[in-house]
């Protein structure tokens, strides 16, 4: 006789234990299941429906974000109209748009209007072209400067046929200058800016010529065949002076050319006129 089957409790469901699983989701090793379900008013049905938001609650959310958002909007409008007078005087222009923070929180504008544009282009402009004069004028002062001050050679096709210091029977004690042995006629040059002092025939001499520099110095041009410069005449370097000659104690045609400095006498101390030279520039 078959076996009667047990009796099953008609509150309890039949559910297949082995395929049971949470929230109706697939078990590792069996197939899909109802989800389980938990008896209203529960501890567990009361949790998961406060989980659900409320169109209340999600209207009163916006409007908290929206406050949030102005608050924020209105604080940084106060930073930027009171942290820089720039900004505020930018802001103030008609057409200016908005004021952005770039690298280090320096605020410039983003847009400005093409009347502002143009009035600064010109300024620009004109602030170059006053840079530009002042530099020009720098210049012609220290070109004016430079020539008052640069030294010349006195004649060109020259040899040197004797020095400062020098010692012979030709002269009393010393040789007071430097020769340059040139042909008659050749052209003398002043050696720098300078007034004409003095222009006179000495026996020694010859024909000579004696300027001063503005520092007091005097340079001297001997045994000139003639002159073409006189007395309180300024004549600048490379001016022309005479023509080498052979005038006064000489044994051929040569410029005798002395450099003295002030040492409180009226001709001053002679001193060797090719360092004077090199001093200033000049290779004999």
């Amino acid at each position: 006789m078959p076996r009667p089957a047990p009796k099953r409790r008609a509150d309890v469901p039949a559910v297949r234990l082995d395929t049971e699983s949470v929230g109706g989701e697939r078990s590792a090793n069996k197939g899909p299941t109802a989800p389980r379900h938990c008896k209203p008013g529960s501890r567990r049905a009361t949790r998961r429906s406060s989980l659900i938001p409320t169109p209340a609650v999600l209207g009163a959310t916006a409007l908290v974000i929206a406050g949030g958002g102005a608050v924020l909007l209105s604080s940084n409008s106060g930073a930027t109209e009171t942290s820089d007078p720039t900004v505020a005087q930018l802001a103030a222009q008609p057409g200016a748009g908005p004021t952005y923070a770039r690298g280090g929180g320096v605020l410039v504008s983003r847009s400005v209007d093409r009347e502002t544009l143009q009035r600064q282009a010109r300024m620009q402009v004109r602030q170059r072209n006053q840079a530009l004069a002042d530099l020009a004028d720098q210049s012609e002062k220290l070109s004016a400067e430079i020539k008052a001050n640069q030294w010349v050679l006195p004649v060109v096709g020259y040899t040197l046929s004797a020095r400062w210091g020098e010692t012979s029977y030709l002269w009393a004690t010393y040789h007071t200058g430097l020769d340059f042995s040139a042909p008659e006629g050749t052209k003398i040059v002043s050696v720098a800016h300078c007034t004409v002092i003095d222009t006179l025939y000495d026996s020694a001499y010859g024909n000579l010529v004696k300027t001063e520099l503005d520092d007091g110095t005097q340079i001297w041009y001997a045994h000139q065949t003639s002159y073409v410069v006189s007395v309180g005449e300024e004549i600048d370097p490379g001016q022309l002076i005479g023509y080498v000659g052979a005038t006064g104690n000489v044994t051929g045609p040569h410029l005798h050319l002395e450099v003295r400095i002030p040492d409180g006498t009226e001709d001053g101390q002679d001193i060797d006129p090719y360092t004077a030279l090199i001093n200033h520039g000049v290779q004999p």
